[in-house]
């Protein structure tokens, strides 16, 4: 029996994370808490249930069904919330068991879940079905989430059955943990996807919730493996590093640990929707997304460009 993981999403045809055609791996847990992030269900190792009050119709079903007294109907007022219905259902993540007896439940479909088990030869058979593809574009696998750090055993189970079958392996991952599962990860990787959110460790851990020491430590180690291809991936985000000064410093930083390829990733707020589901507060809620055109996001960029980096 092959190693076993939470995985929250397969994402086929997938031409951003990786050269080729792709199939997108997204791993639940991280021990970042970034407040922009566009994957939030992500974050908690476990899995979650989600509430649609579009859906919802108030019935109460759910709570009948529930037998550790997890959920909870309260007024809309009482969280000064606008609802389509009057009543908000609350899930109390500690006492639920996801026993998905809520969710068989409800007659509207309005109770979800995110997340499910999957052993490495579960994924790789749906991996495989767009074989082809990979052959064809130069395409493979890629690891995200989440933090694949988080599931380092079964991420490493994924890579090496992947490098097996012939495929181009990919990560894209926040190099936050243990150096040794991180390397153990690397020898089986082609392509490796670093986010680098900040220059300075106070801020990046004030914000994100972890410092910068481990992840540029990590980076730098895996700079040293021959062969092995490193891009830097910069979320543009606006209050947080989206200044000329943070540009010109995150380029001395990048620079300064050897990484000569950056991609820019643009705030968005695609995202937002999955917090109202998990009962969670955007809190980036009302900012702006960044266009590919705004003229400072070309002055931005440039800054990265005159420095000598490569943007992708």
């Amino acid at each position: 029996m092959s190693r076993k993981g939470m995985v929250f999403n397969i994402q086929w045809f997938s031409i951003h994370d990786g050269p080729g055609i792709r199939t997108a791996v997204f791993l639940k847990g991280c021990p970042l808490h970034c407040p922009w992030c566009s994957n939030p269900e992500s974050q908690s190792k476990d899995i979650q249930l989600t509430w649609d009050r579009k859906k919802c119709i108030s019935c109460g079903a759910c709570i009948s069904a529930c037998n550790f007294d997890a959920i909870h109907m309260i007024e809309a007022k009482d969280l000064s919330q606008e609802a389509s219905s009057k009543k908000i259902i609350m899930i109390d993540g500690n006492r639920c068991t996801a026993c998905m007896m809520c969710k068989n439940a409800c007659p509207k479909g309005a109770i979800a879940y995110e997340g499910y088990y999957r052993t490495v030869d579960e994924v790789m058979d749906i991996v495989m079905k767009d074989e082809p593809f990979y052959l064809e574009s130069g395409g493979g696998i890629t690891l995200t989430g989440g933090e694949v750090l988080s599931q380092p055993e079964f991420a490493a189970e994924l890579l090496k059955t992947a490098k097996l079958k012939g495929l181009h392996t990919t990560i894209e991952t926040t190099c936050f943990g243990p150096k040794e599962k991180f390397m153990a990860l690397l020898i089986h990787l082609d392509l490796l996807l670093c986010d680098i959110k900040h220059w300075d460790s106070e801020k990046h851990e004030k914000v994100t919730g972890v410092p910068l020491g481990q992840i540029y430590d990590n980076i730098r180690s895996a700079l040293q493996i021959p062969g092995l291809d490193i891009i830097g991936r910069i979320p543009v985000i606006p209050g947080f590093n989206y200044t000329i000064h943070d540009a010109e410093k995150m380029s001395e930083a990048i620079s300064g640990l050897g990484i000569s390829k950056i991609h820019l990733l643009r705030y968005h707020s695609f995202g937002e929707n999955k917090y109202e589901l998990l009962n969670r507060e955007y809190l980036m809620k009302g900012t702006d997304s960044i266009q590919k055109d705004d003229p400072f996001f070309l002055e931005y960029a440039d800054v990265y460009r005159q420095s000598g980096l490569q943007v992708l």
